[in-house]
């Protein structure tokens, strides 16, 4: 006889822990949801909502804290913090839809959030090609037309060498290539459109004549956006989070590409100016939820917006790492995760290693944020990233016709 700990991540695994003991079918069904545990965190309730929330998750064996002074409304509002199985959520959330003070809302939105965490996003059309999200990693290739970027700069700053180095990450296993006119490393300085433009464009007019892979352009600007997509580009990647330029949002929703939303804090000429966060993950979520609510506004499809938690952008060594271990927590936003760690300075500062040896950190952090999410990893190593990506899906991903093809 043997007593072990194993790790049931969500309901699916919890059927599969119970079928192999060999439980009777229903009530596998019955039993799944009370195996999974989670912990949400709500902020600025007020006292008797807080309250009310808090017996009804004892009244279902669960639990809910608060800020000490909620029990006598000695504070104006509580974060709160839920701890229960699956099965008691659900519970929850149909006992809040029949409450008063705002219940009814927040019901809602933990629901969102549960079917969010638990769910694949949907699949995202790009071209010609359509993107499935939950089987596999993608690979975004990195092209900078740039002089001045932290890890490439003057690499690829004529059109020859751009589509050359793009042609080989496509060869590499890139199904996305990003193309990007002006760097945004830390201390960078915002470039005139009209030079921008004059990088980018003759870059992916070629690009869509020669490949049939599709290309994103990585900028802020409305003006360079626009001519990019006339150019060919599928994807505006905007590192602002549609928080720089008024205008970007309609020329996605115009155009009807994909958009990429990141986090930043600051701007690039003072973003790592010592970045401060009170809560960071909530922070992020927060931010990047401003940039879904401008784009539902101007009138984009949710299922076109991707999402980037920004590491390196307004963020410490610290800040970075803790974004790799808790990723996961911005899959309640119901987005596809992108995450782009290639050869940055948190790297660096943990390995105490340049720019140019700095793949070994790089995979590592690629591997775990797979593990942690991330639905597409933004690199420039292609190659040898896409290997790490594969070997990481095989664990995570568990698709099992990929593991029959082994």
């Amino acid at each position: 006889m043997t007593a072990r700990l194993i790790l049931i991540p969500d309901i699916a695994a919890a059927k599969a822990e119970l079928a192999a003991i060999g439980s009777d079918p229903t009530g596998i069904e019955i039993m799944a949801p009370k195996a999974v545990s989670l912990v949400f965190k709500v902020k600025g309730l007020k006292p008797t909502a807080a309250n009310i929330i808090k017996q009804e998750m004892l009244s279902f064996g669960a639990e809910a804290a608060t800020a000490y002074g909620s029990i006598d409304h000695s504070v104006k509002t509580t974060d709160l913090l839920l701890f229960g199985t699956h099965r008691q959520l659900r519970q929850l959330i149909a006992k809040l839809k029949a409450h008063q003070f705002g219940l009814p809302q927040l019901a809602l939105e933990l629901e969102t959030a549960l079917q969010n965490y638990f769910g694949a996003p949907a699949p995202l059309r790009l071209g010609e090609g359509q993107w499935t999200f939950g089987q596999r990693t993608y690979i975004m290739g990195v092209v900078n037309v740039t002089p001045d970027s932290f890890s490439d700069g003057g690499q690829c700053l004529d059109r020859e060498a751009a589509v050359a180095r793009a042609k080989q990450l496509i060869a590499d296993g890139a199904d996305i290539i990003d193309v990007g006119g002006e760097s945004t490393r830390p201390g960078a300085k915002p470039l005139p459109v009209k030079q921008e433009i004059d990088r980018v464009v003759p870059v992916i007019e070629q690009l869509g004549q020669e490949t049939a892979v599709p290309v994103s352009i990585d900028t802020t600007k409305a003006e360079v956006a626009e001519a990019a997509v006339a150019a060919g580009a599928v994807m505006i990647n905007d590192i602002s989070g549609l928080h720089f330029d008024s205008r970007l949002a309609a020329v996605a929703a115009k155009s009807g590409t994909a958009l990429c939303l990141m986090h930043i804090k600051g701007r690039p000429g003072d973003m790592q100016q010592d970045p401060r966060y009170t809560d960071l993950i909530s922070e992020i979520i927060e931010y990047l939820s401003e940039g879904l609510a401008i784009g539902k506004k101007a009138g984009i499809l949710h299922e076109k917006i991707l999402i980037d938690p920004g590491i390196g952008f307004g963020k410490t060594v610290a800040h970075n790492l803790e974004i790799l271990r808790r990723l996961r927590e911005l899959k309640v936003l119901g987005r596809p995760i992108l995450i782009g760690t290639s050869r940055k300075s948190l790297i660096g500062a943990v390995l105490d290693l340049p720019v140019k040896d700095r793949l070994e950190g790089t995979a590592a952090t690629v591997a775990l944020a797979v593990n942690n999410g991330a639905d597409i990893i933004r690199v420039h190593d292609v190659k040898e990233m896409a290997r790490v990506a594969r070997m990481s899906d095989a664990i995570v991903r568990q698709q099992e016709d990929q593991l029959r093809r082994i």
